[in-house]
């Protein structure tokens, strides 16, 4: 309490010292008198920018009486006005014109977006179909962790990865695991995995103005780490007054999470300073009654802090700086029912994150950005019986730096090309290795946004990377864009990617004692595995026979195609907006997670191999309607086939995976499978959809939502151990998930008060230990500062 104290004194201290300035301040409205959020006004001298709130309305701060002020936003013509304060304040409100050869290529909650300042990577341009969960969406939806962002989402899904644990919270987007999916702060990766997933609920809500999310691949700028799309969280990154907002809740299994987040301009306006703080907490919870004691989902507390300076010297120059720490602590006893077995499992976890920036505009048509970043990821896990012995006690580091060099080149309204190349060093620091502990990447980018006549746009970039040990590659990429009609808009997009596999596929050890479960790299699996026989804890008869299949092999870089045709309509009273998307992955030489023995007490022992020919189908829809304007109604489906092509061909030709198919519960051998046979590869649900409801009351200040989501039955574990997941084996059904919420505004309080329930019917699954059953949650938000 004492920092948040410290936090909101240094704040308001440093607005209080600000010199002379003059203020502007107005509403923005369409010529029908709609008022326009999100847009942004930036005075062309200083950079100084603010963007319009939820009414519209905006207040500028400026240094002199005189200035010129560029007012945009997508969708509306963009202006440039002569400005001269004759009063202090001074009043002016603005009219926008619709731009009707703008095209929003990005499917946003109900608003607009506007541009990341930290890169020079424009959303609009992506190749592949984007959507934007803004903040206002976040907060109605009382969501604490990004994960229970996402989850909401068409097409995406939370999972614990096979083997991964209940301590890894990855996220899964047209059929791509976690491995593949990007997070990233504002443009900039964070590592720290969980056996390939990173674990989204360490990344706290509380300071985010959006998250942007790209479906398929955005190898092109971010390499192959985003070989199935990425997710971005942007920070609020444009300031304009002096405030400070604490945010609190409360709710089941005792969740607390506390966060305070304040701002201000500084140094003449030409600075903004925001710094903030975030602790939460949760009891845990166990989704297995009955069969264990203790939790599925271990109880820990969370602290994060992030602080942010930008600096702008003059129109051309600015630099900004920031840096975000997060620590993590749990610890869970756990004992399965009907055995003296019980392990207490503890782990701390550590992130750090710094990035520096300098922008610089040479001209109108010419910009740079130089980019450096640099990120920490530390854990401590240990295992030990509750008599005292010590089973296991593991540490593990990564760390990344990342340089970048981008340099922008417009011509408005007809070419817009972004170039950029740098490096990363990735190491990793574990008890188990010695010589080997870095890889080393360079890589060039380059791509041309090129509206060829007002109704066609083409898009065409390519990548180069070089990854030491793996040797370089090119991967081109292309779209384009055609607008059909005033309203609709087709885009077909092809983009081709490369990843080689990372350290800790090919080095980490790690032990999960939720599971009993070990994951081991290829590079480290035959030391460990002679190392376990010679103690006596394996023999040749635990052993799988892809063990000696795979050992001494090394794993293959993985290389993809995706496809994606895309159509966008939406009424001309931007009303209802409608998104249908067909897409088709191709990936050779995926690596895939898979069992290659147990230990003397059944615990089970995972690596990775290559998968010759994976690949992942299907087609997404995704409307938002608001037939009047308070009301708006949202929704989307996809339909998914996720398979891998080797074992379908394997069935067909009488190959390894010929073998009759075992009834595990019958006890029986029932017939020679055929391809159909085969379902698909795990943790993929053939069908999903979600709807969501938001409505707000004006005359009380009150909006109601209520959101339903649908996960469709999906392999879980291959029960019979032929190698592939048929329909004897185990799944997790389909279920729903229904949530509700309420908001009450009192705007001459400044305040907000929230309640949620989710997991209305208390769906619960043990195969799915990071999903509670239903929990209540109530909360607040207060403005500190005066508008």
């Amino acid at each position: 309490m004492k920092t948040y104290i410290t936090l909101l004194f240094l704040i308001l201290s440093i607005a209080s010292s600000r010199a002379q300035t003059y203020r502007l301040q107005g509403t923005v409205t369409t010529k029908t008198g709609k008022t326009v959020e999100n847009v942004t006004l930036r005075i062309l001298d200083t950079g100084i920018a603010v963007q319009t709130d939820s009414n519209g309305y905006y207040s500028i701060l400026a240094p002199s009486k005189n200035f010129n002020l560029e007012i945009s936003a997508v969708g509306y013509k963009s202006i440039i006005l002569p400005i001269q304060i004759k009063n202090n304040p001074s009043l002016l409100d603005i009219v926008l014109d619709t731009d009707q050869q703008a095209i929003d290529q990005v499917t946003v909650q109900g608003r607009r977006i506007n541009a990341n300042t930290e890169t020079l990577v424009k959303l609009e341009n992506s190749i592949m179909p984007v959507t934007v969960i803004d903040r206002r969406t976040i907060e109605l939806m009382g969501s604490r962790r990004l994960d229970e962002v996402v989850k909401e989402q068409t097409g995406m899904a939370i999972v614990n990865d096979i083997g991964a644990g209940a301590r890894a919270i990855g996220v899964q987007m047209q059929g791509f695991g976690s491995e593949y999916i990007l997070v990233m702060i504002d443009g900039q990766p964070i590592v720290g995995r969980n056996n390939g997933n990173f674990d989204l609920s360490r990344i706290s809500v509380a300071n985010i103005e959006r998250v942007e999310i790209t479906k398929g691949s955005a190898a092109l700028v971010y390499g192959g780490d985003a070989l199935g799309g990425t997710i971005n969280v942007i920070t609020k990154q444009i300031v304009t007054d002096p405030q400070a907002v604490v945010t609190a809740s409360y709710g089941s299994n005792q969740t607390v999470d506390v966060m305070l987040d304040g701002e201000t301009p500084i140094l003449n306006n030409k600075g903004t300073l925001s710094m903030g703080g975030n602790y939460y907490h949760t009891d845990g919870f166990n989704t297995s009654q009955g069969l264990i004691k203790g939790s599925t989902l271990p109880p820990y507390d969370n602290y994060a802090a992030h602080a942010r300076l930008r600096y702008t010297f003059n129109p051309k120059n600015a630099v900004s700086v920031s840096a975000r720490y997060g620590l993590r602590r749990s610890f869970m006893d756990k004992a399965f029912e009907g055995t003296n077995y019980q392990t207490g499992d503890g782990l701390d976890e550590k992130d750090l994150n710094l990035m520096a920036n300098f922008d610089h505009r040479f001209n109108a048509r010419w910009r740079s950005m130089t980019r450096y970043y640099y990120t920490q990821f530390n854990f401590d896990n240990f295992v030990a019986l509750t008599q005292g012995d010590s089973l296991s006690q593991n540490t593990f580091g990564q760390g990344l730096h990342r340089f970048e060099q981008q340099i922008s080149y417009t011509l408005p309204d007809r070419l817009d090309v972004i170039t950029g190349g740098g490096g990363t060093i990735d190491q990793i620091d574990q008890n188990i290795l010695s010589d080997i502990n870095q890889i080393k990447t360079f890589f060039a980018y380059s791509q041309a946004n090129w509206d060829i006549i007002p109704k066609l746009e083409l898009t065409f970039g390519i990548r180069y990377d070089k990854i030491v040990d793996y040797g370089w590659r090119l991967d081109p990429s292309a779209a384009l864009q055609y607008k059909i009609l005033p309203n609709l808009t087709a885009k077909i997009a092809y983009g081709t990617a490369f990843k080689a596999p990372d350290m800790k596929k090919l080095y980490q050890v790690s032990y999960d004692p939720g599971i009993n479960s070990m994951v081991l790299g290829t590079n480290t699996m035959r030391d460990v595995i002679n190392s376990l026989r010679e103690s006596g804890r394996i023999s040749q008869y635990e052993l799988q026979p892809i063990y000696d299949e795979i050992k001494g092999l090394a794993l293959n870089a993985e290389m993809s195609k995706s496809y994606n045709v895309n159509l966008v309509w939406e009424s001309p009273n931007r009303k209802l907006r409608m998104e249908g998307s067909i897409f088709y992955h191709d990936i050779n030489n995926q690596i895939n997670r898979v069992l290659i023995g147990t230990d003397i007490d059944g615990g089970l022992i995972y690596s990775y191999r290559n998968n010759p020919e994976a690949y992942y189908q299907g087609g997404d829809f995704s409307f938002s309607y608001s037939p009047i304007v308070d009301l708006t109604i949202s929704g989307g489906y996809q339909y998914l086939i996720a398979k891998d092509r080797s074992i379908a061909d394997e069935i067909r030709e009488g190959g390894k995976y010929f073998d009759p198919i075992f009834d595990p519960n019958g006890g029986t051998v029932n017939y020679n499978p055929s391809g159909s046979d085969y379902w698909g590869i795990e943790n993929r649900s053939n069908h999903m959809f979600n709807a969501r409801v938001f409505y707000t009351y004006q005359p009380l200040q009150m909006t109601f939502n209520f959101r339903l989501n649908y996960r469709g039955k999906y392999g879980f574990s291959d029960r019979n151990n032929n190698g592939y997941l048929d329909r004897f084996d185990t799944f997790v059904r389909g279920h729903y998930l229904l949530n509700a919420g309420i908001e009450k505004k009192f705007p001459i309080y400044r305040l907000a008060l929230r309640a949620s329930t989710e997991n209305i019917l208390n769906f619960i699954d043990s195969k799915m230990p990071f999903q509670p059953g239903r929990v209540y949650f109530v909360g607040m938000t207060y403005n500190l500062s005066k508008k």
